[in-house]
């Protein structure tokens, strides 16, 4: 039965290892194909997953839950590392070498994340957190002679090192006060009240560690820098599976784990909230660069998900599953229009996206949708996806009127994003292009742009399928 719950991850480490491998037996293949090829297997491994069943017994010594929460994020990160390979395919061209090794890299990543959607003890946790901390060291330096991508190499592993450090500092503290690791039994023994000053200082060495993977305030100084000089799938990557990974980690600690002592650190999560929105959307205004604009959204971003936590109630658990699932799409729909402009263009800058609506119908338009559900402009799934956080955040108002401010700040956020969000629409339908080129799409970044924009507005106009499934998903929390 263990096999049967471990099974996603042993078909992603397989598919890793034979990309490893390839090399040495086919050096002079073709490696966009072959990650195309590989794309195409870990969809078809996403289908598969729809035969899986949850089941409510641990696995392991009770480290390991292949509940509907687990399958939700599961499925999520397969869909996600699929596009991402197909990106990583478009974008290979770019890399001298190691092809094979990038798509390998991904795959360990990505069998990492479906680790992590499982995890209810501290030392798996610690395990698949490393797994994909250590294979996005070398990801965000892949481009091995551009300094940018060694900067941020280098940055990310230094202050991912020191996160993992304070991570496992933590866990040594709960672990010494509680004399467990496992979710379920700290919960109950956390019934009796926290034991003490030293678990307490371990809770919150642990949120440092997951507040640096999240880029929340104020461990997101990495994000930005990190964002601009990576490879741009591996941008997305990190953007994606590995915020959404972070989140995952702190539902899993703070709503089953840390439950019954939630009052230690939801003020905690309201200031960071509110503090993650204002840092992350004030610095995106002077941006110029569009990943590193992104890398400041996705700290606002992270901000808006940290109220869904903050809330402490069953909607807001929900709220920040639909977030993280429609955010999925819109952000790979930017970054994979950005891969086909910037192949060309050879510039991250906002001005090389100028008259890209003329260049590229399908490019500008998925580009300038994906900046609108960002921001919340409706009929976009990103405007529900914000709508149910606030819901969430008012209705917990009501019995603690600190998070009308919450909101209002929330609310001010959204206004603000609009201005640099609106710059790069003004950029891609106002501006004139220097170069009125038309730029190509190959057949599989469309399939892929398509697939984001049919999500970005059936999303937006009918959430009940991923609503619905963000209930099954949260029913896990004992939240009312």
């Amino acid at each position: 039965m263990g096999l049967y719950a471990i099974q996603l991850e042993c078909l992603l480490a397989v598919m890793g290892i034979v990309a490893l491998l390839s090399d040495a037996f086919h050096p002079s293949a073709d490696k966009r194909r072959f990650g195309l090829l590989l794309a195409g297997l870990v969809l078809a491994v996403f289908v598969y997953s729809f035969a899986l069943f949850p089941i409510q017994k641990t696995f392991f010594h009770g480290m390991y839950r292949l509940d509907a929460f687990a399958l939700f994020f599961k499925r999520l990160f397969l869909l996600v590392t699929a596009l991402v390979l197909v990106a990583g395919a478009e974008f290979s061209e770019r890399f001298e070498s190691g092809k094979a090794e990038f798509y390998a890299l991904v795959l360990l990543a990505a069998t990492g994340m479906l680790l992590i959607a499982s995890v209810n003890d501290f030392v798996l946790m610690f395990v698949s957190l490393e797994l994909v901390t250590i294979t996005f060291y070398v990801l965000t330096c892949f481009l091995r002679r551009q300094l940018p991508s060694l900067e941020a190499g280098t940055k990310y592993l230094i202050l991912g090192a020191l996160s993992s450090g304070f991570t496992v500092y933590g866990i040594a503290y709960i672990f010494g006060t509680t004399g467990t690791t496992n979710f379920d039994v700290l919960a109950a023994t956390l019934k009796n009240g926290a034991p003490g000053k030293a678990f307490t200082l371990g809770m919150l060495l642990v949120m440092t560690g997951l507040g640096f993977k999240i880029a929340s305030v104020p461990f997101q100084f990495w994000a930005p820098d990190v964002y601009q000089g990576a490879p741009t799938p591996v941008t997305a990557f990190l953007a994606v599976g590995s915020k959404t990974a972070g989140f995952v980690l702190l539902l899993r600690v703070l709503l089953v784990g840390l439950l019954p002592v939630s009052a230690l650190w939801t003020t905690l999560v309201l200031v960071l909230a509110a503090a993650t929105l204002l840092y992350g959307n004030l610095g995106a205004i002077p941006q110029r660069n569009i990943k590193r604009l992104l890398g400041y959204s996705s700290i606002g971003h992270a901000g808006y998900m940290l109220m869904g936590v903050a809330a402490l109630n069953a909607l807001g658990a929900q709220a920040v599953l639909f977030y993280l699932g429609q955010y999925a799409f819109t952000v790979l729909c930017a970054f994979l229009a950005i891969i086909a402009v910037t192949n060309v263009t050879k510039t991250d800058e906002i001005v090389g996206f100028a008259g890209l609506g003329r260049r590229s119908p399908l490019l500008g338009v998925s580009l300038f949708l994906a900046m609108m559900s960002l921001a919340g402009v409706p009929p976009l799934s990103g405007f529900f996806g914000k709508f149910q956080l606030f819901a969430a955040v008012i209705e917990r108002a009501q019995t603690d009127g600190h998070y009308y401010v919450l909101a209002g700040i929330g609310a001010a956020a959204v206004v603000v994003s609009l201005y640099f969000y609106l710059n790069i629409a003004r950029a891609i339908y106002l501006e004139e292009p220097a170069d009125a080129t038309p730029i190509p799409v190959s057949v599989p970044m469309r399939v892929a742009l398509w697939v984001c924009l049919a999500a970005m507005i059936g999303l937006g106009l009918f959430p009940r399928p991923l609503v619905e499934a963000t209930i099954q998903a949260a029913n896990i929390f004992s939240l009312r």
